[in-house]
């Protein structure tokens, strides 16, 4: 058991998917952070938008 334990301690193998997982999971987080941030910036241009239209001229 503790051979066992020992090797599956030192082995490698599967870390890439470990790594690539982190990776992928940082890229959605940044993602999101720049989705929000985004559609904050998108609602008041479309406020600024639909008021100006809305507004008779003259």
């Amino acid at each position: 058991m503790r051979t066992w334990l020992s090797q599956w301690a030192r082995d490698e193998e599967g870390m890439a998917t470990v790594e690539y997982a982190m990776l992928l999971a940082l890229v959605a987080v940044a993602a999101i952070g720049v989705w929000v941030g985004f559609a904050g910036k998108l609602k008041a241009a479309i406020a600024a938008a639909t008021n100006s239209i809305s507004q008779p001229l003259g």
